[in-house]
């Protein structure tokens, strides 16, 4: 099976029965059949068009939903990319499709933002949601990843802790919050009052996404004056 992939239901409005047809003339194997069938189901139920409508927005967008919300590796997102290539591209005749650049397997540092700068990055929000979010992000160490999933049971201000579920390798393990980021989280909580995810999204019953959050930081930059590029905070 593959990485983050669930079956999508039969009765999907596209079945991709001459996808599967070429793939299985051209002598494709078993496992890349299914994995193609897979990806093009997932990407017309991400992106809820039909295929004729598709643009290179729409693919590039699927992709960093697989990068940064599925978090997938590198492997998986090439995968995904040589389905909708094949389709699109092969089949479809769609030539911008080949212009979707490939993900790299190395990965360039960052630019670290000093204190001083994240001083600034903090208090140039005047949103107290997005000054907890970031604050979080400085004040405790976390990845962008693990604080927008942090649940509200996850907090323990009598200890002040961060507990965190499934953090990178799937392991738990718990964070100190300042004194000064705890009372930020406090006024935060009374203000709006979380009831599952501290950091809830657009969606109900979902936490804010990690593209959002990175969002938030950008504009955040902006507006202190920081002209760093790829300073983000850490996903990994």
């Amino acid at each position: 099976m593959f990485a983050g992939a669930v079956e999508t239901p039969s009765s999907s409005l596209y079945d991709f029965e001459d996808l599967r047809k070429e793939l299985i003339s051209r002598k494709y194997s078993y496992k890349t059949v299914k994995g193609y069938l897979y990806y093009n189901r997932d990407f017309l139920n991400f992106i809820d068009k039909k295929p004729s409508e598709i643009n290179e927005i729409d693919i590039k967008d699927y992709l960093l939903h697989l990068a940064e919300e599925k978090e997938a590796a590198t492997s998986t997102l090439n995968q995904a990319i040589n389905a909708l290539k094949f389709y699109y591209g092969s089949m479809l005749k769609k030539k911008f499709v080949y212009e979707v650049r490939r993900p790299r397997k190395d990965k360039k540092l960052p630019d670290v933002l000093s204190q001083e700068e994240v001083v600034r990055v903090l208090t140039s929000l005047e949103n107290l949601k997005h000054r907890t979010l970031l604050m979080l992000v400085y004040a405790s160490g976390l990845r962008v990843s693990e604080v927008v999933k942090l649940r509200v049971v996850d907090i323990d201000s009598d200890r002040m802790l961060l507990n965190i579920k499934g953090a990178k390798g799937r392991k738990d393990r718990c964070t100190m919050l300042s004194r000064t980021a705890l009372e930020t989280l406090t006024e935060y909580m009374g203000k709006y009052k979380p009831e599952k995810w501290l950091f809830e999204g657009a969606k109900a019953g979902r936490y804010l996404s990690i593209r959002t959050a990175q969002a938030v930081f950008e504009q955040a930059k902006d507006k202190a004056g920081i002209k760093k590029r790829r300073t983000y905070p850490s996903t990994d």
